[in-house]
């Protein structure tokens, strides 16, 4: 287990440093949109280029943060049968989710993917639109987060296997909506009441 769990951390690892690298897209597409904002105002110009990297740019942000935001728990779900269970309970939900669920449907992705992808690559795809981009690299992106998402989940499926065997802590210990609430507003209070000092 411990060879696993090795590979686990390598796979968190470079998940993490795409997760927070990807912050940087939205940043330049945020940048990118308010140029052409202002240029299109100013000197009545636009360019479907810029418009389409920005498309890019947050699309690579979406695509490329989803095994980010699996690696932190922090996916969308309906916790109110989900919280009220045991932790063991919530662990084989988990388990059988990722292992039933997440990992068939980001593997036919994946591989469904890959020929579209090819074949974009090696015709040149480009933009419909007058003045656009290569189509590729979005094309590319779809399948980078896919395949990043395959790799993230078999690190959840691994790391839920070894805390269910007692082998490491629970790296996300469930938090109830109400009690995540509870403990932001005790460290509002916190802070407020340091700021009075």
């Amino acid at each position: 287990m411990e060879g696993l769990l090795s590979v686990s951390r390598g796979i968190d690892r470079v998940t993490e440093m795409i997760g927070k690298a990807v912050g940087w897209a939205i940043f330049a597409a945020i940048l990118i949109s308010a140029g052409n904002a202002t240029v299109r105002k100013i000197f009545n110009y636009s360019s479907n280029s810029l418009l389409e990297l920005q498309w890019y740019l947050f699309g690579a942000a979406f695509l490329l943060a989803a095994a980010y935001t699996l690696k932190q728990n922090e996916h969308i779900r309906i916790d109110i049968l989900y919280g009220a269970l045991s932790r063991r309970a919530q662990h084989w939900i988990d388990l059988i989710g990722h292992v039933f669920f997440l990992l068939p449907f980001v593997t036919m992705m994946t591989w469904m993917l890959f020929p579209y992808v090819r074949r974009s690559f090696l015709t040149g795809e480009m933009s419909s639109s007058a003045g656009g981009l290569m189509i590729w690299p979005a094309k590319s992106l779809l399948l980078a987060g896919f395949f990043l998402l395959f790799l993230q989940a078999i690190s959840e499926i691994i790391k839920k296997i070894a805390v269910m065997r007692g082998i490491i802590e629970d790296p996300n210990p469930f938090v109830s909506a109400h009690e995540a609430a509870l403990l932001e507003g005790e460290g509002l209070a916190e802070t407020v009441s340091e700021t009075r000092k």
